[in-house]
């Protein structure tokens, strides 16, 4: 990395560009805390990487009932973001030849299996990186708090249903990469938790990344917050609802610096910023090859997948990130590369949906001259759509989509599912054909509507994408 390196007022190492622009903290700090008082967002803490120098800023409280801080060093839960973690890991073991991302899973995870015996026998770790390997996201599976449990939760989802056949459709699945969590261990023999550490943590200097509550306690940490949107949420009946198996897919306990370093290290192609090569050159531009276009373009704001990053393109500008959710706490990263930028948001409660959204679009705007997307809903004009092609039931793995001719949809989940939350009933306003807006899905995860995309898989079966997830017509 070129530039004359320097500290910020936080102590911070990064590179002024050679035109010596500077970050306006204070306005960005001011547009923060305003930004998340309208939106009802009890805590947030934004690190701004931009021409290689690191900004961190904070407002806000970590838990609404104590009144304690939100400081640039306090831990947030990062959701899916850990998905890019479990991504980074896996690459860095295809680099040193211990992994083949296009050979079979089962040549390393014998046990690996799903009700297909021919979807067992092809899913590759290329597919599973690229959400394209069938496997369904709705499989919250508590296997314990063991070193064990990644390996027997692998074990529990043999008998799970795919939701499309492999390499038919794009399907967000965090399954497959609890599946890449259980490679890791076998290839490296420790723990996913610990080749975390080992592989990543320490070669980056990430001191404020972990991934058990007992590590994090050792910090200040963020409380998730529950309510509806418009309101401030009041904290959420325990802190860490999710099981230790989610960790491969949804919980690196993180500060938004240590994610913005982490990008650092994919921005410079690999190297740490002592110089020490954690990836390939090759192994980073990979994960940002598009390996899948997205019909969904609108939930999480993607228009392609690559091998763990959400790709985005903004006007011809290419991009990249992860969103994130972890029961109350929200989590946002984007990357343009050609502009040297790295943003990240980490949230406790809210709308902080509608946060992201306004302070994101200021950023890149200014930072990036990026012009992002309008919020997602139907025309200004509205249009006429027959929803009569697209009725019918739809299923995968705990959950049913009924679609009716009239325009209703009702989202219903079952069988181990059932109790995680009431069936949700909504009215479809057409947006274009085959796409659709549905209210009521919340401000924390779409805005004011919720996508509802139809499509087609390439076996010529019909299917629904909602939450990115692709659920095939019965």
């Amino acid at each position: 990395m070129s530039g004359t390196f320097t500290w910020d007022t936080d102590g911070n190492w990064g590179a002024l560009d050679s035109a010596g622009r500077s970050f306006d903290r204070d306005r960005w700090q001011a547009r923060l805390d305003e930004l998340r008082a309208a939106h009802h967002v009890p805590g947030a803490s934004l690190a701004v990487l931009a021409d290689g120098h690191l900004h961190e800023l904070a407002g806000g409280v970590l838990h609404r009932g104590t009144g304690v801080e939100v400081t640039t060093d306090s831990i947030f839960q990062s959701g899916s973001i850990a998905k890019v973690y479990t991504a980074t890991l896996i690459m860095r073991l295809a680099d040193e030849g211990r992994l083949d991302l296009d050979a079979p899973v089962v040549d390393v995870l014998p046990e690996f299996a799903t009700p297909d015996p021919e979807a067992t026998r092809t899913i590759t770790p290329r597919q599973l990186l690229s959400h394209t390997g069938g496997v369904t996201n709705d499989f919250t599976h508590d296997s314990g708090r063991g070193d064990d449990c990644l390996a027997k939760y692998v074990e529990a989802a043999r008998n799970v249903a795919l939701d499309c056949p492999p390499g038919t459709a794009v399907s967000y699945g965090s399954l497959g990469y609890v599946v890449l969590g259980r490679l890791v261990e076998v290839l490296t023999g420790t723990t996913w938790d610990q080749a975390l550490k080992d592989l990543l943590f320490t070669p980056l200097g990430l001191e404020h990344s972990m991934t058990l509550p007992e590590e994090a306690l050792r910090f200040r940490v963020a409380m998730s917050h529950l309510g509806e949107g418009g309101a401030d949420p009041d904290p959420a009946p325990a802190w860490d609802l999710m099981p230790r198996s989610a960790g491969p897919y949804g919980r690196v306990l993180i500060s938004a610096g240590d994610v913005a370093r982490l990008a650092r290290m994919h921005l410079d192609g690999g190297t740490a910023p002592d110089g020490t090569r954690v990836l390939s050159a090759a192994a980073v531009a990979a994960m940002q090859h598009r390996e899948v276009d997205v019909p969904d373009k609108w939930t999480v704001s993607a228009d392609g997948w690559g091998l763990g990053w959400t790709l985005y393109d903004w006007d011809g500008v290419a991009g990249y990130g992860h969103d994130g959710a972890s029961i109350g706490q929200y989590a946002y990263l984007r990357v343009v590369p050609q502009a040297n930028l790295a943003l990240v948001l980490l949230t406790n409660g809210g709308s902080a949906r509608l946060l992201y959204a306004d302070l994101f679009r200021e950023l890149l705007g200014e930072l990036a001259g990026v012009t992002m997307p309008a919020p997602f809903g139907p025309p200004a004009q509205p249009i006429t759509v027959d929803l009569t092609p697209y009725a019918g039931v739809y299923k995968r793995e705990g959950v049913v989509i009924t679609v009716t001719g009239d325009g209703r949809m009702r989202y219903e989940f079952v069988d181990g599912m059932k109790d995680l939350s009431p069936p949700l009933d909504m009215e479809l306003t057409p947006v274009s054909p085959g796409v659709f807006a549905a209210a009521g899905a919340g401000p924390s995860f779409s805005e004011d509507y919720m996508p509802v995309v139809f499509s087609t898989l390439s076996t010529g079966t019909k299917c629904v994408y909602v939450g990115m997830r692709a659920t095939p017509l019965v």
